[in-house]
């Protein structure tokens, strides 16, 4: 079912690029999209598709009931599939009005505030018409943003999360008349039961240990424990931070992000037998061997490319710590691709708007994005076997115990 989701998402991201040209042109489109959603999670309930024969099957369609959907390109009329038992239901609706509120509101600010550039204006108008006030947009954004804070500020106590992934991507927003860059920064966790869910998203004009302190204490409060390892790139004061609200737990710096950046300093002819060595490192078995291989890797280089050697043996361990966890988790953990679908979402639909009205206006809408992908993850596959790194954990000496948590003691 979620490649199901992820196809169609895809398919309507490509028909969505018209939006700025001609809205309407959509309202087919889209609406054919998620009838096939619709029609694909009724497959799902009971176990087969429409006439199949199948031993498989676990309950009867019923017929449709009409449903409407209110969206940016206008009303889409649905057929809600019916089952004999009346169990089945769809999140379909919520997910999709949800964040259809925050670009909408990101697009009637701009223009009720008198900045929306020409294209954004002739959306908006179209859209929504043009006689909404000021106060109409407050009270849409306030109804809204009740319900994402709800989401932002929800417990985490129940269970642990042994991997965090954090990420960082930046929009530009009017902050007191000036246009800024701010940080949005992401965090998502692998929780003991091996689902992936999205923890935490905050908006910050800085990189820096400070707002990662920030990050980390609002997580702490609302209950997230057992981190053991956590994955980013190497940004701005996150190590420090993470030592400091972690104690026990270890930074694996992101594999991607490092190889894009050590590429860099060789020419583009060169990049791809850099690359062959690096994964030659990272693909070892164990550290010590890595780090071994590494060294041959960087004494290859030293002649040609010294900064690439002298970064090879200053940095390359940092990209290592995964080798201590099972390697069947190694793959995962070693890198925050994990977030790459999500970025793609937020490009896309901030492309729309291009400068946010507010902060206020970045934070929503990338907050209603994250809870329709954390909602797909935590109702889809399984992400990891945790049962491996509970054994590893049981298997290893040094093992700590504290406040209901099991550290491995690395480094």
């Amino acid at each position: 079912m979620a490649d199901h989701h992820r196809r169609l998402d895809e398919q309507i991201a490509q028909e969505q690029q018209t939006l700025t040209d001609d809205p309407s042109f959509l309202k087919e489109i889209v609406q054919n999209a998620l009838q096939q959603i619709l029609e694909a999670e009724m497959t799902q309930h009971v176990g087969a598709a429409p006439y199949e024969r199948t031993d498989g099957r676990t309950g009867q369609r019923n017929g449709y009931k009409p449903r409407t959907l209110r969206t940016r390109v206008g009303t889409l009329n649905l057929l809600l599939p019916q089952d004999r038992e009346g169990t089945f239901s769809t999140q379909l609706f919520a997910r999709y009005q949800r964040n259809e509120k925050a670009l909408v509101l990101a697009l009637m600010e701009m223009y009720v505030e008198g900045v929306s550039t020409r294209k954004v204006k002739d959306i908006t108008e179209e859209l929504c018409g043009t006689s909404f006030s000021k106060s109409l947009v407050s009270r849409l954004a306030g109804e809204l943003d009740a319900e994402l804070d709800h989401w932002r500020n929800r417990p985490l106590e129940e269970k642990a999360y042994p991997y965090l992934f954090v990420d960082a991507r930046y929009e530009k927003a009017r902050v007191d008349s000036k246009i800024v860059s701010e940080g949005v920064l992401i965090v998502y966790g692998v929780s003991e039961d091996g689902y992936r869910e999205i923890l935490g998203v905050e908006v910050a004009d800085t990189e820096s240990e400070a707002t990662y302190h920030e990050l980390f204490r609002s997580l702490k409060g609302r209950g997230l424990r057992g981190v053991q390892l956590v994955t980013s790139d190497d940004h701005p004061g996150l190590e420090a931070a993470i030592s400091r609200h972690f104690q026990g737990a270890s930074w694996q710096r992101c594999q991607f992000h490092y190889s894009r950046n050590l590429l860099k300093l060789v020419a583009a002819k060169k990049r791809a037998e850099l690359a062959e060595g690096l994964r030659e490192v990272f693909t070892c078995p164990t550290t010590e061997t890595a780090l071994e291989v590494a060294g041959e890797l960087a004494d290859r280089w030293r002649g040609s490319h010294p900064r690439v050697a002298e970064h090879i043996e200053e940095h390359l361990e940092e990209c290592l710590i995964c080798l201590s966890f099972p390697a069947s988790h190694r793959k995962r953990i070693r890198t925050t691709n994990g977030l790459e679908r999500l970025n793609q979402e937020i490009k896309r639909r901030t492309r729309v708007v291009r400068i946010f009205p507010n902060r206020e206006a970045c934070l929503r809408l990338v907050t209603a994005m994250a809870v329709e992908q954390s909602e797909e993850w935590v109702s889809g596959r399984r992400y990891l076997n945790m049962e491996e790194l509970a054994q590893a954990e049981r298997d290893a000496p040094g093992v700590e115990r504290e406040e209901g948590k099991v550290a491995l003691m690395r480094g």
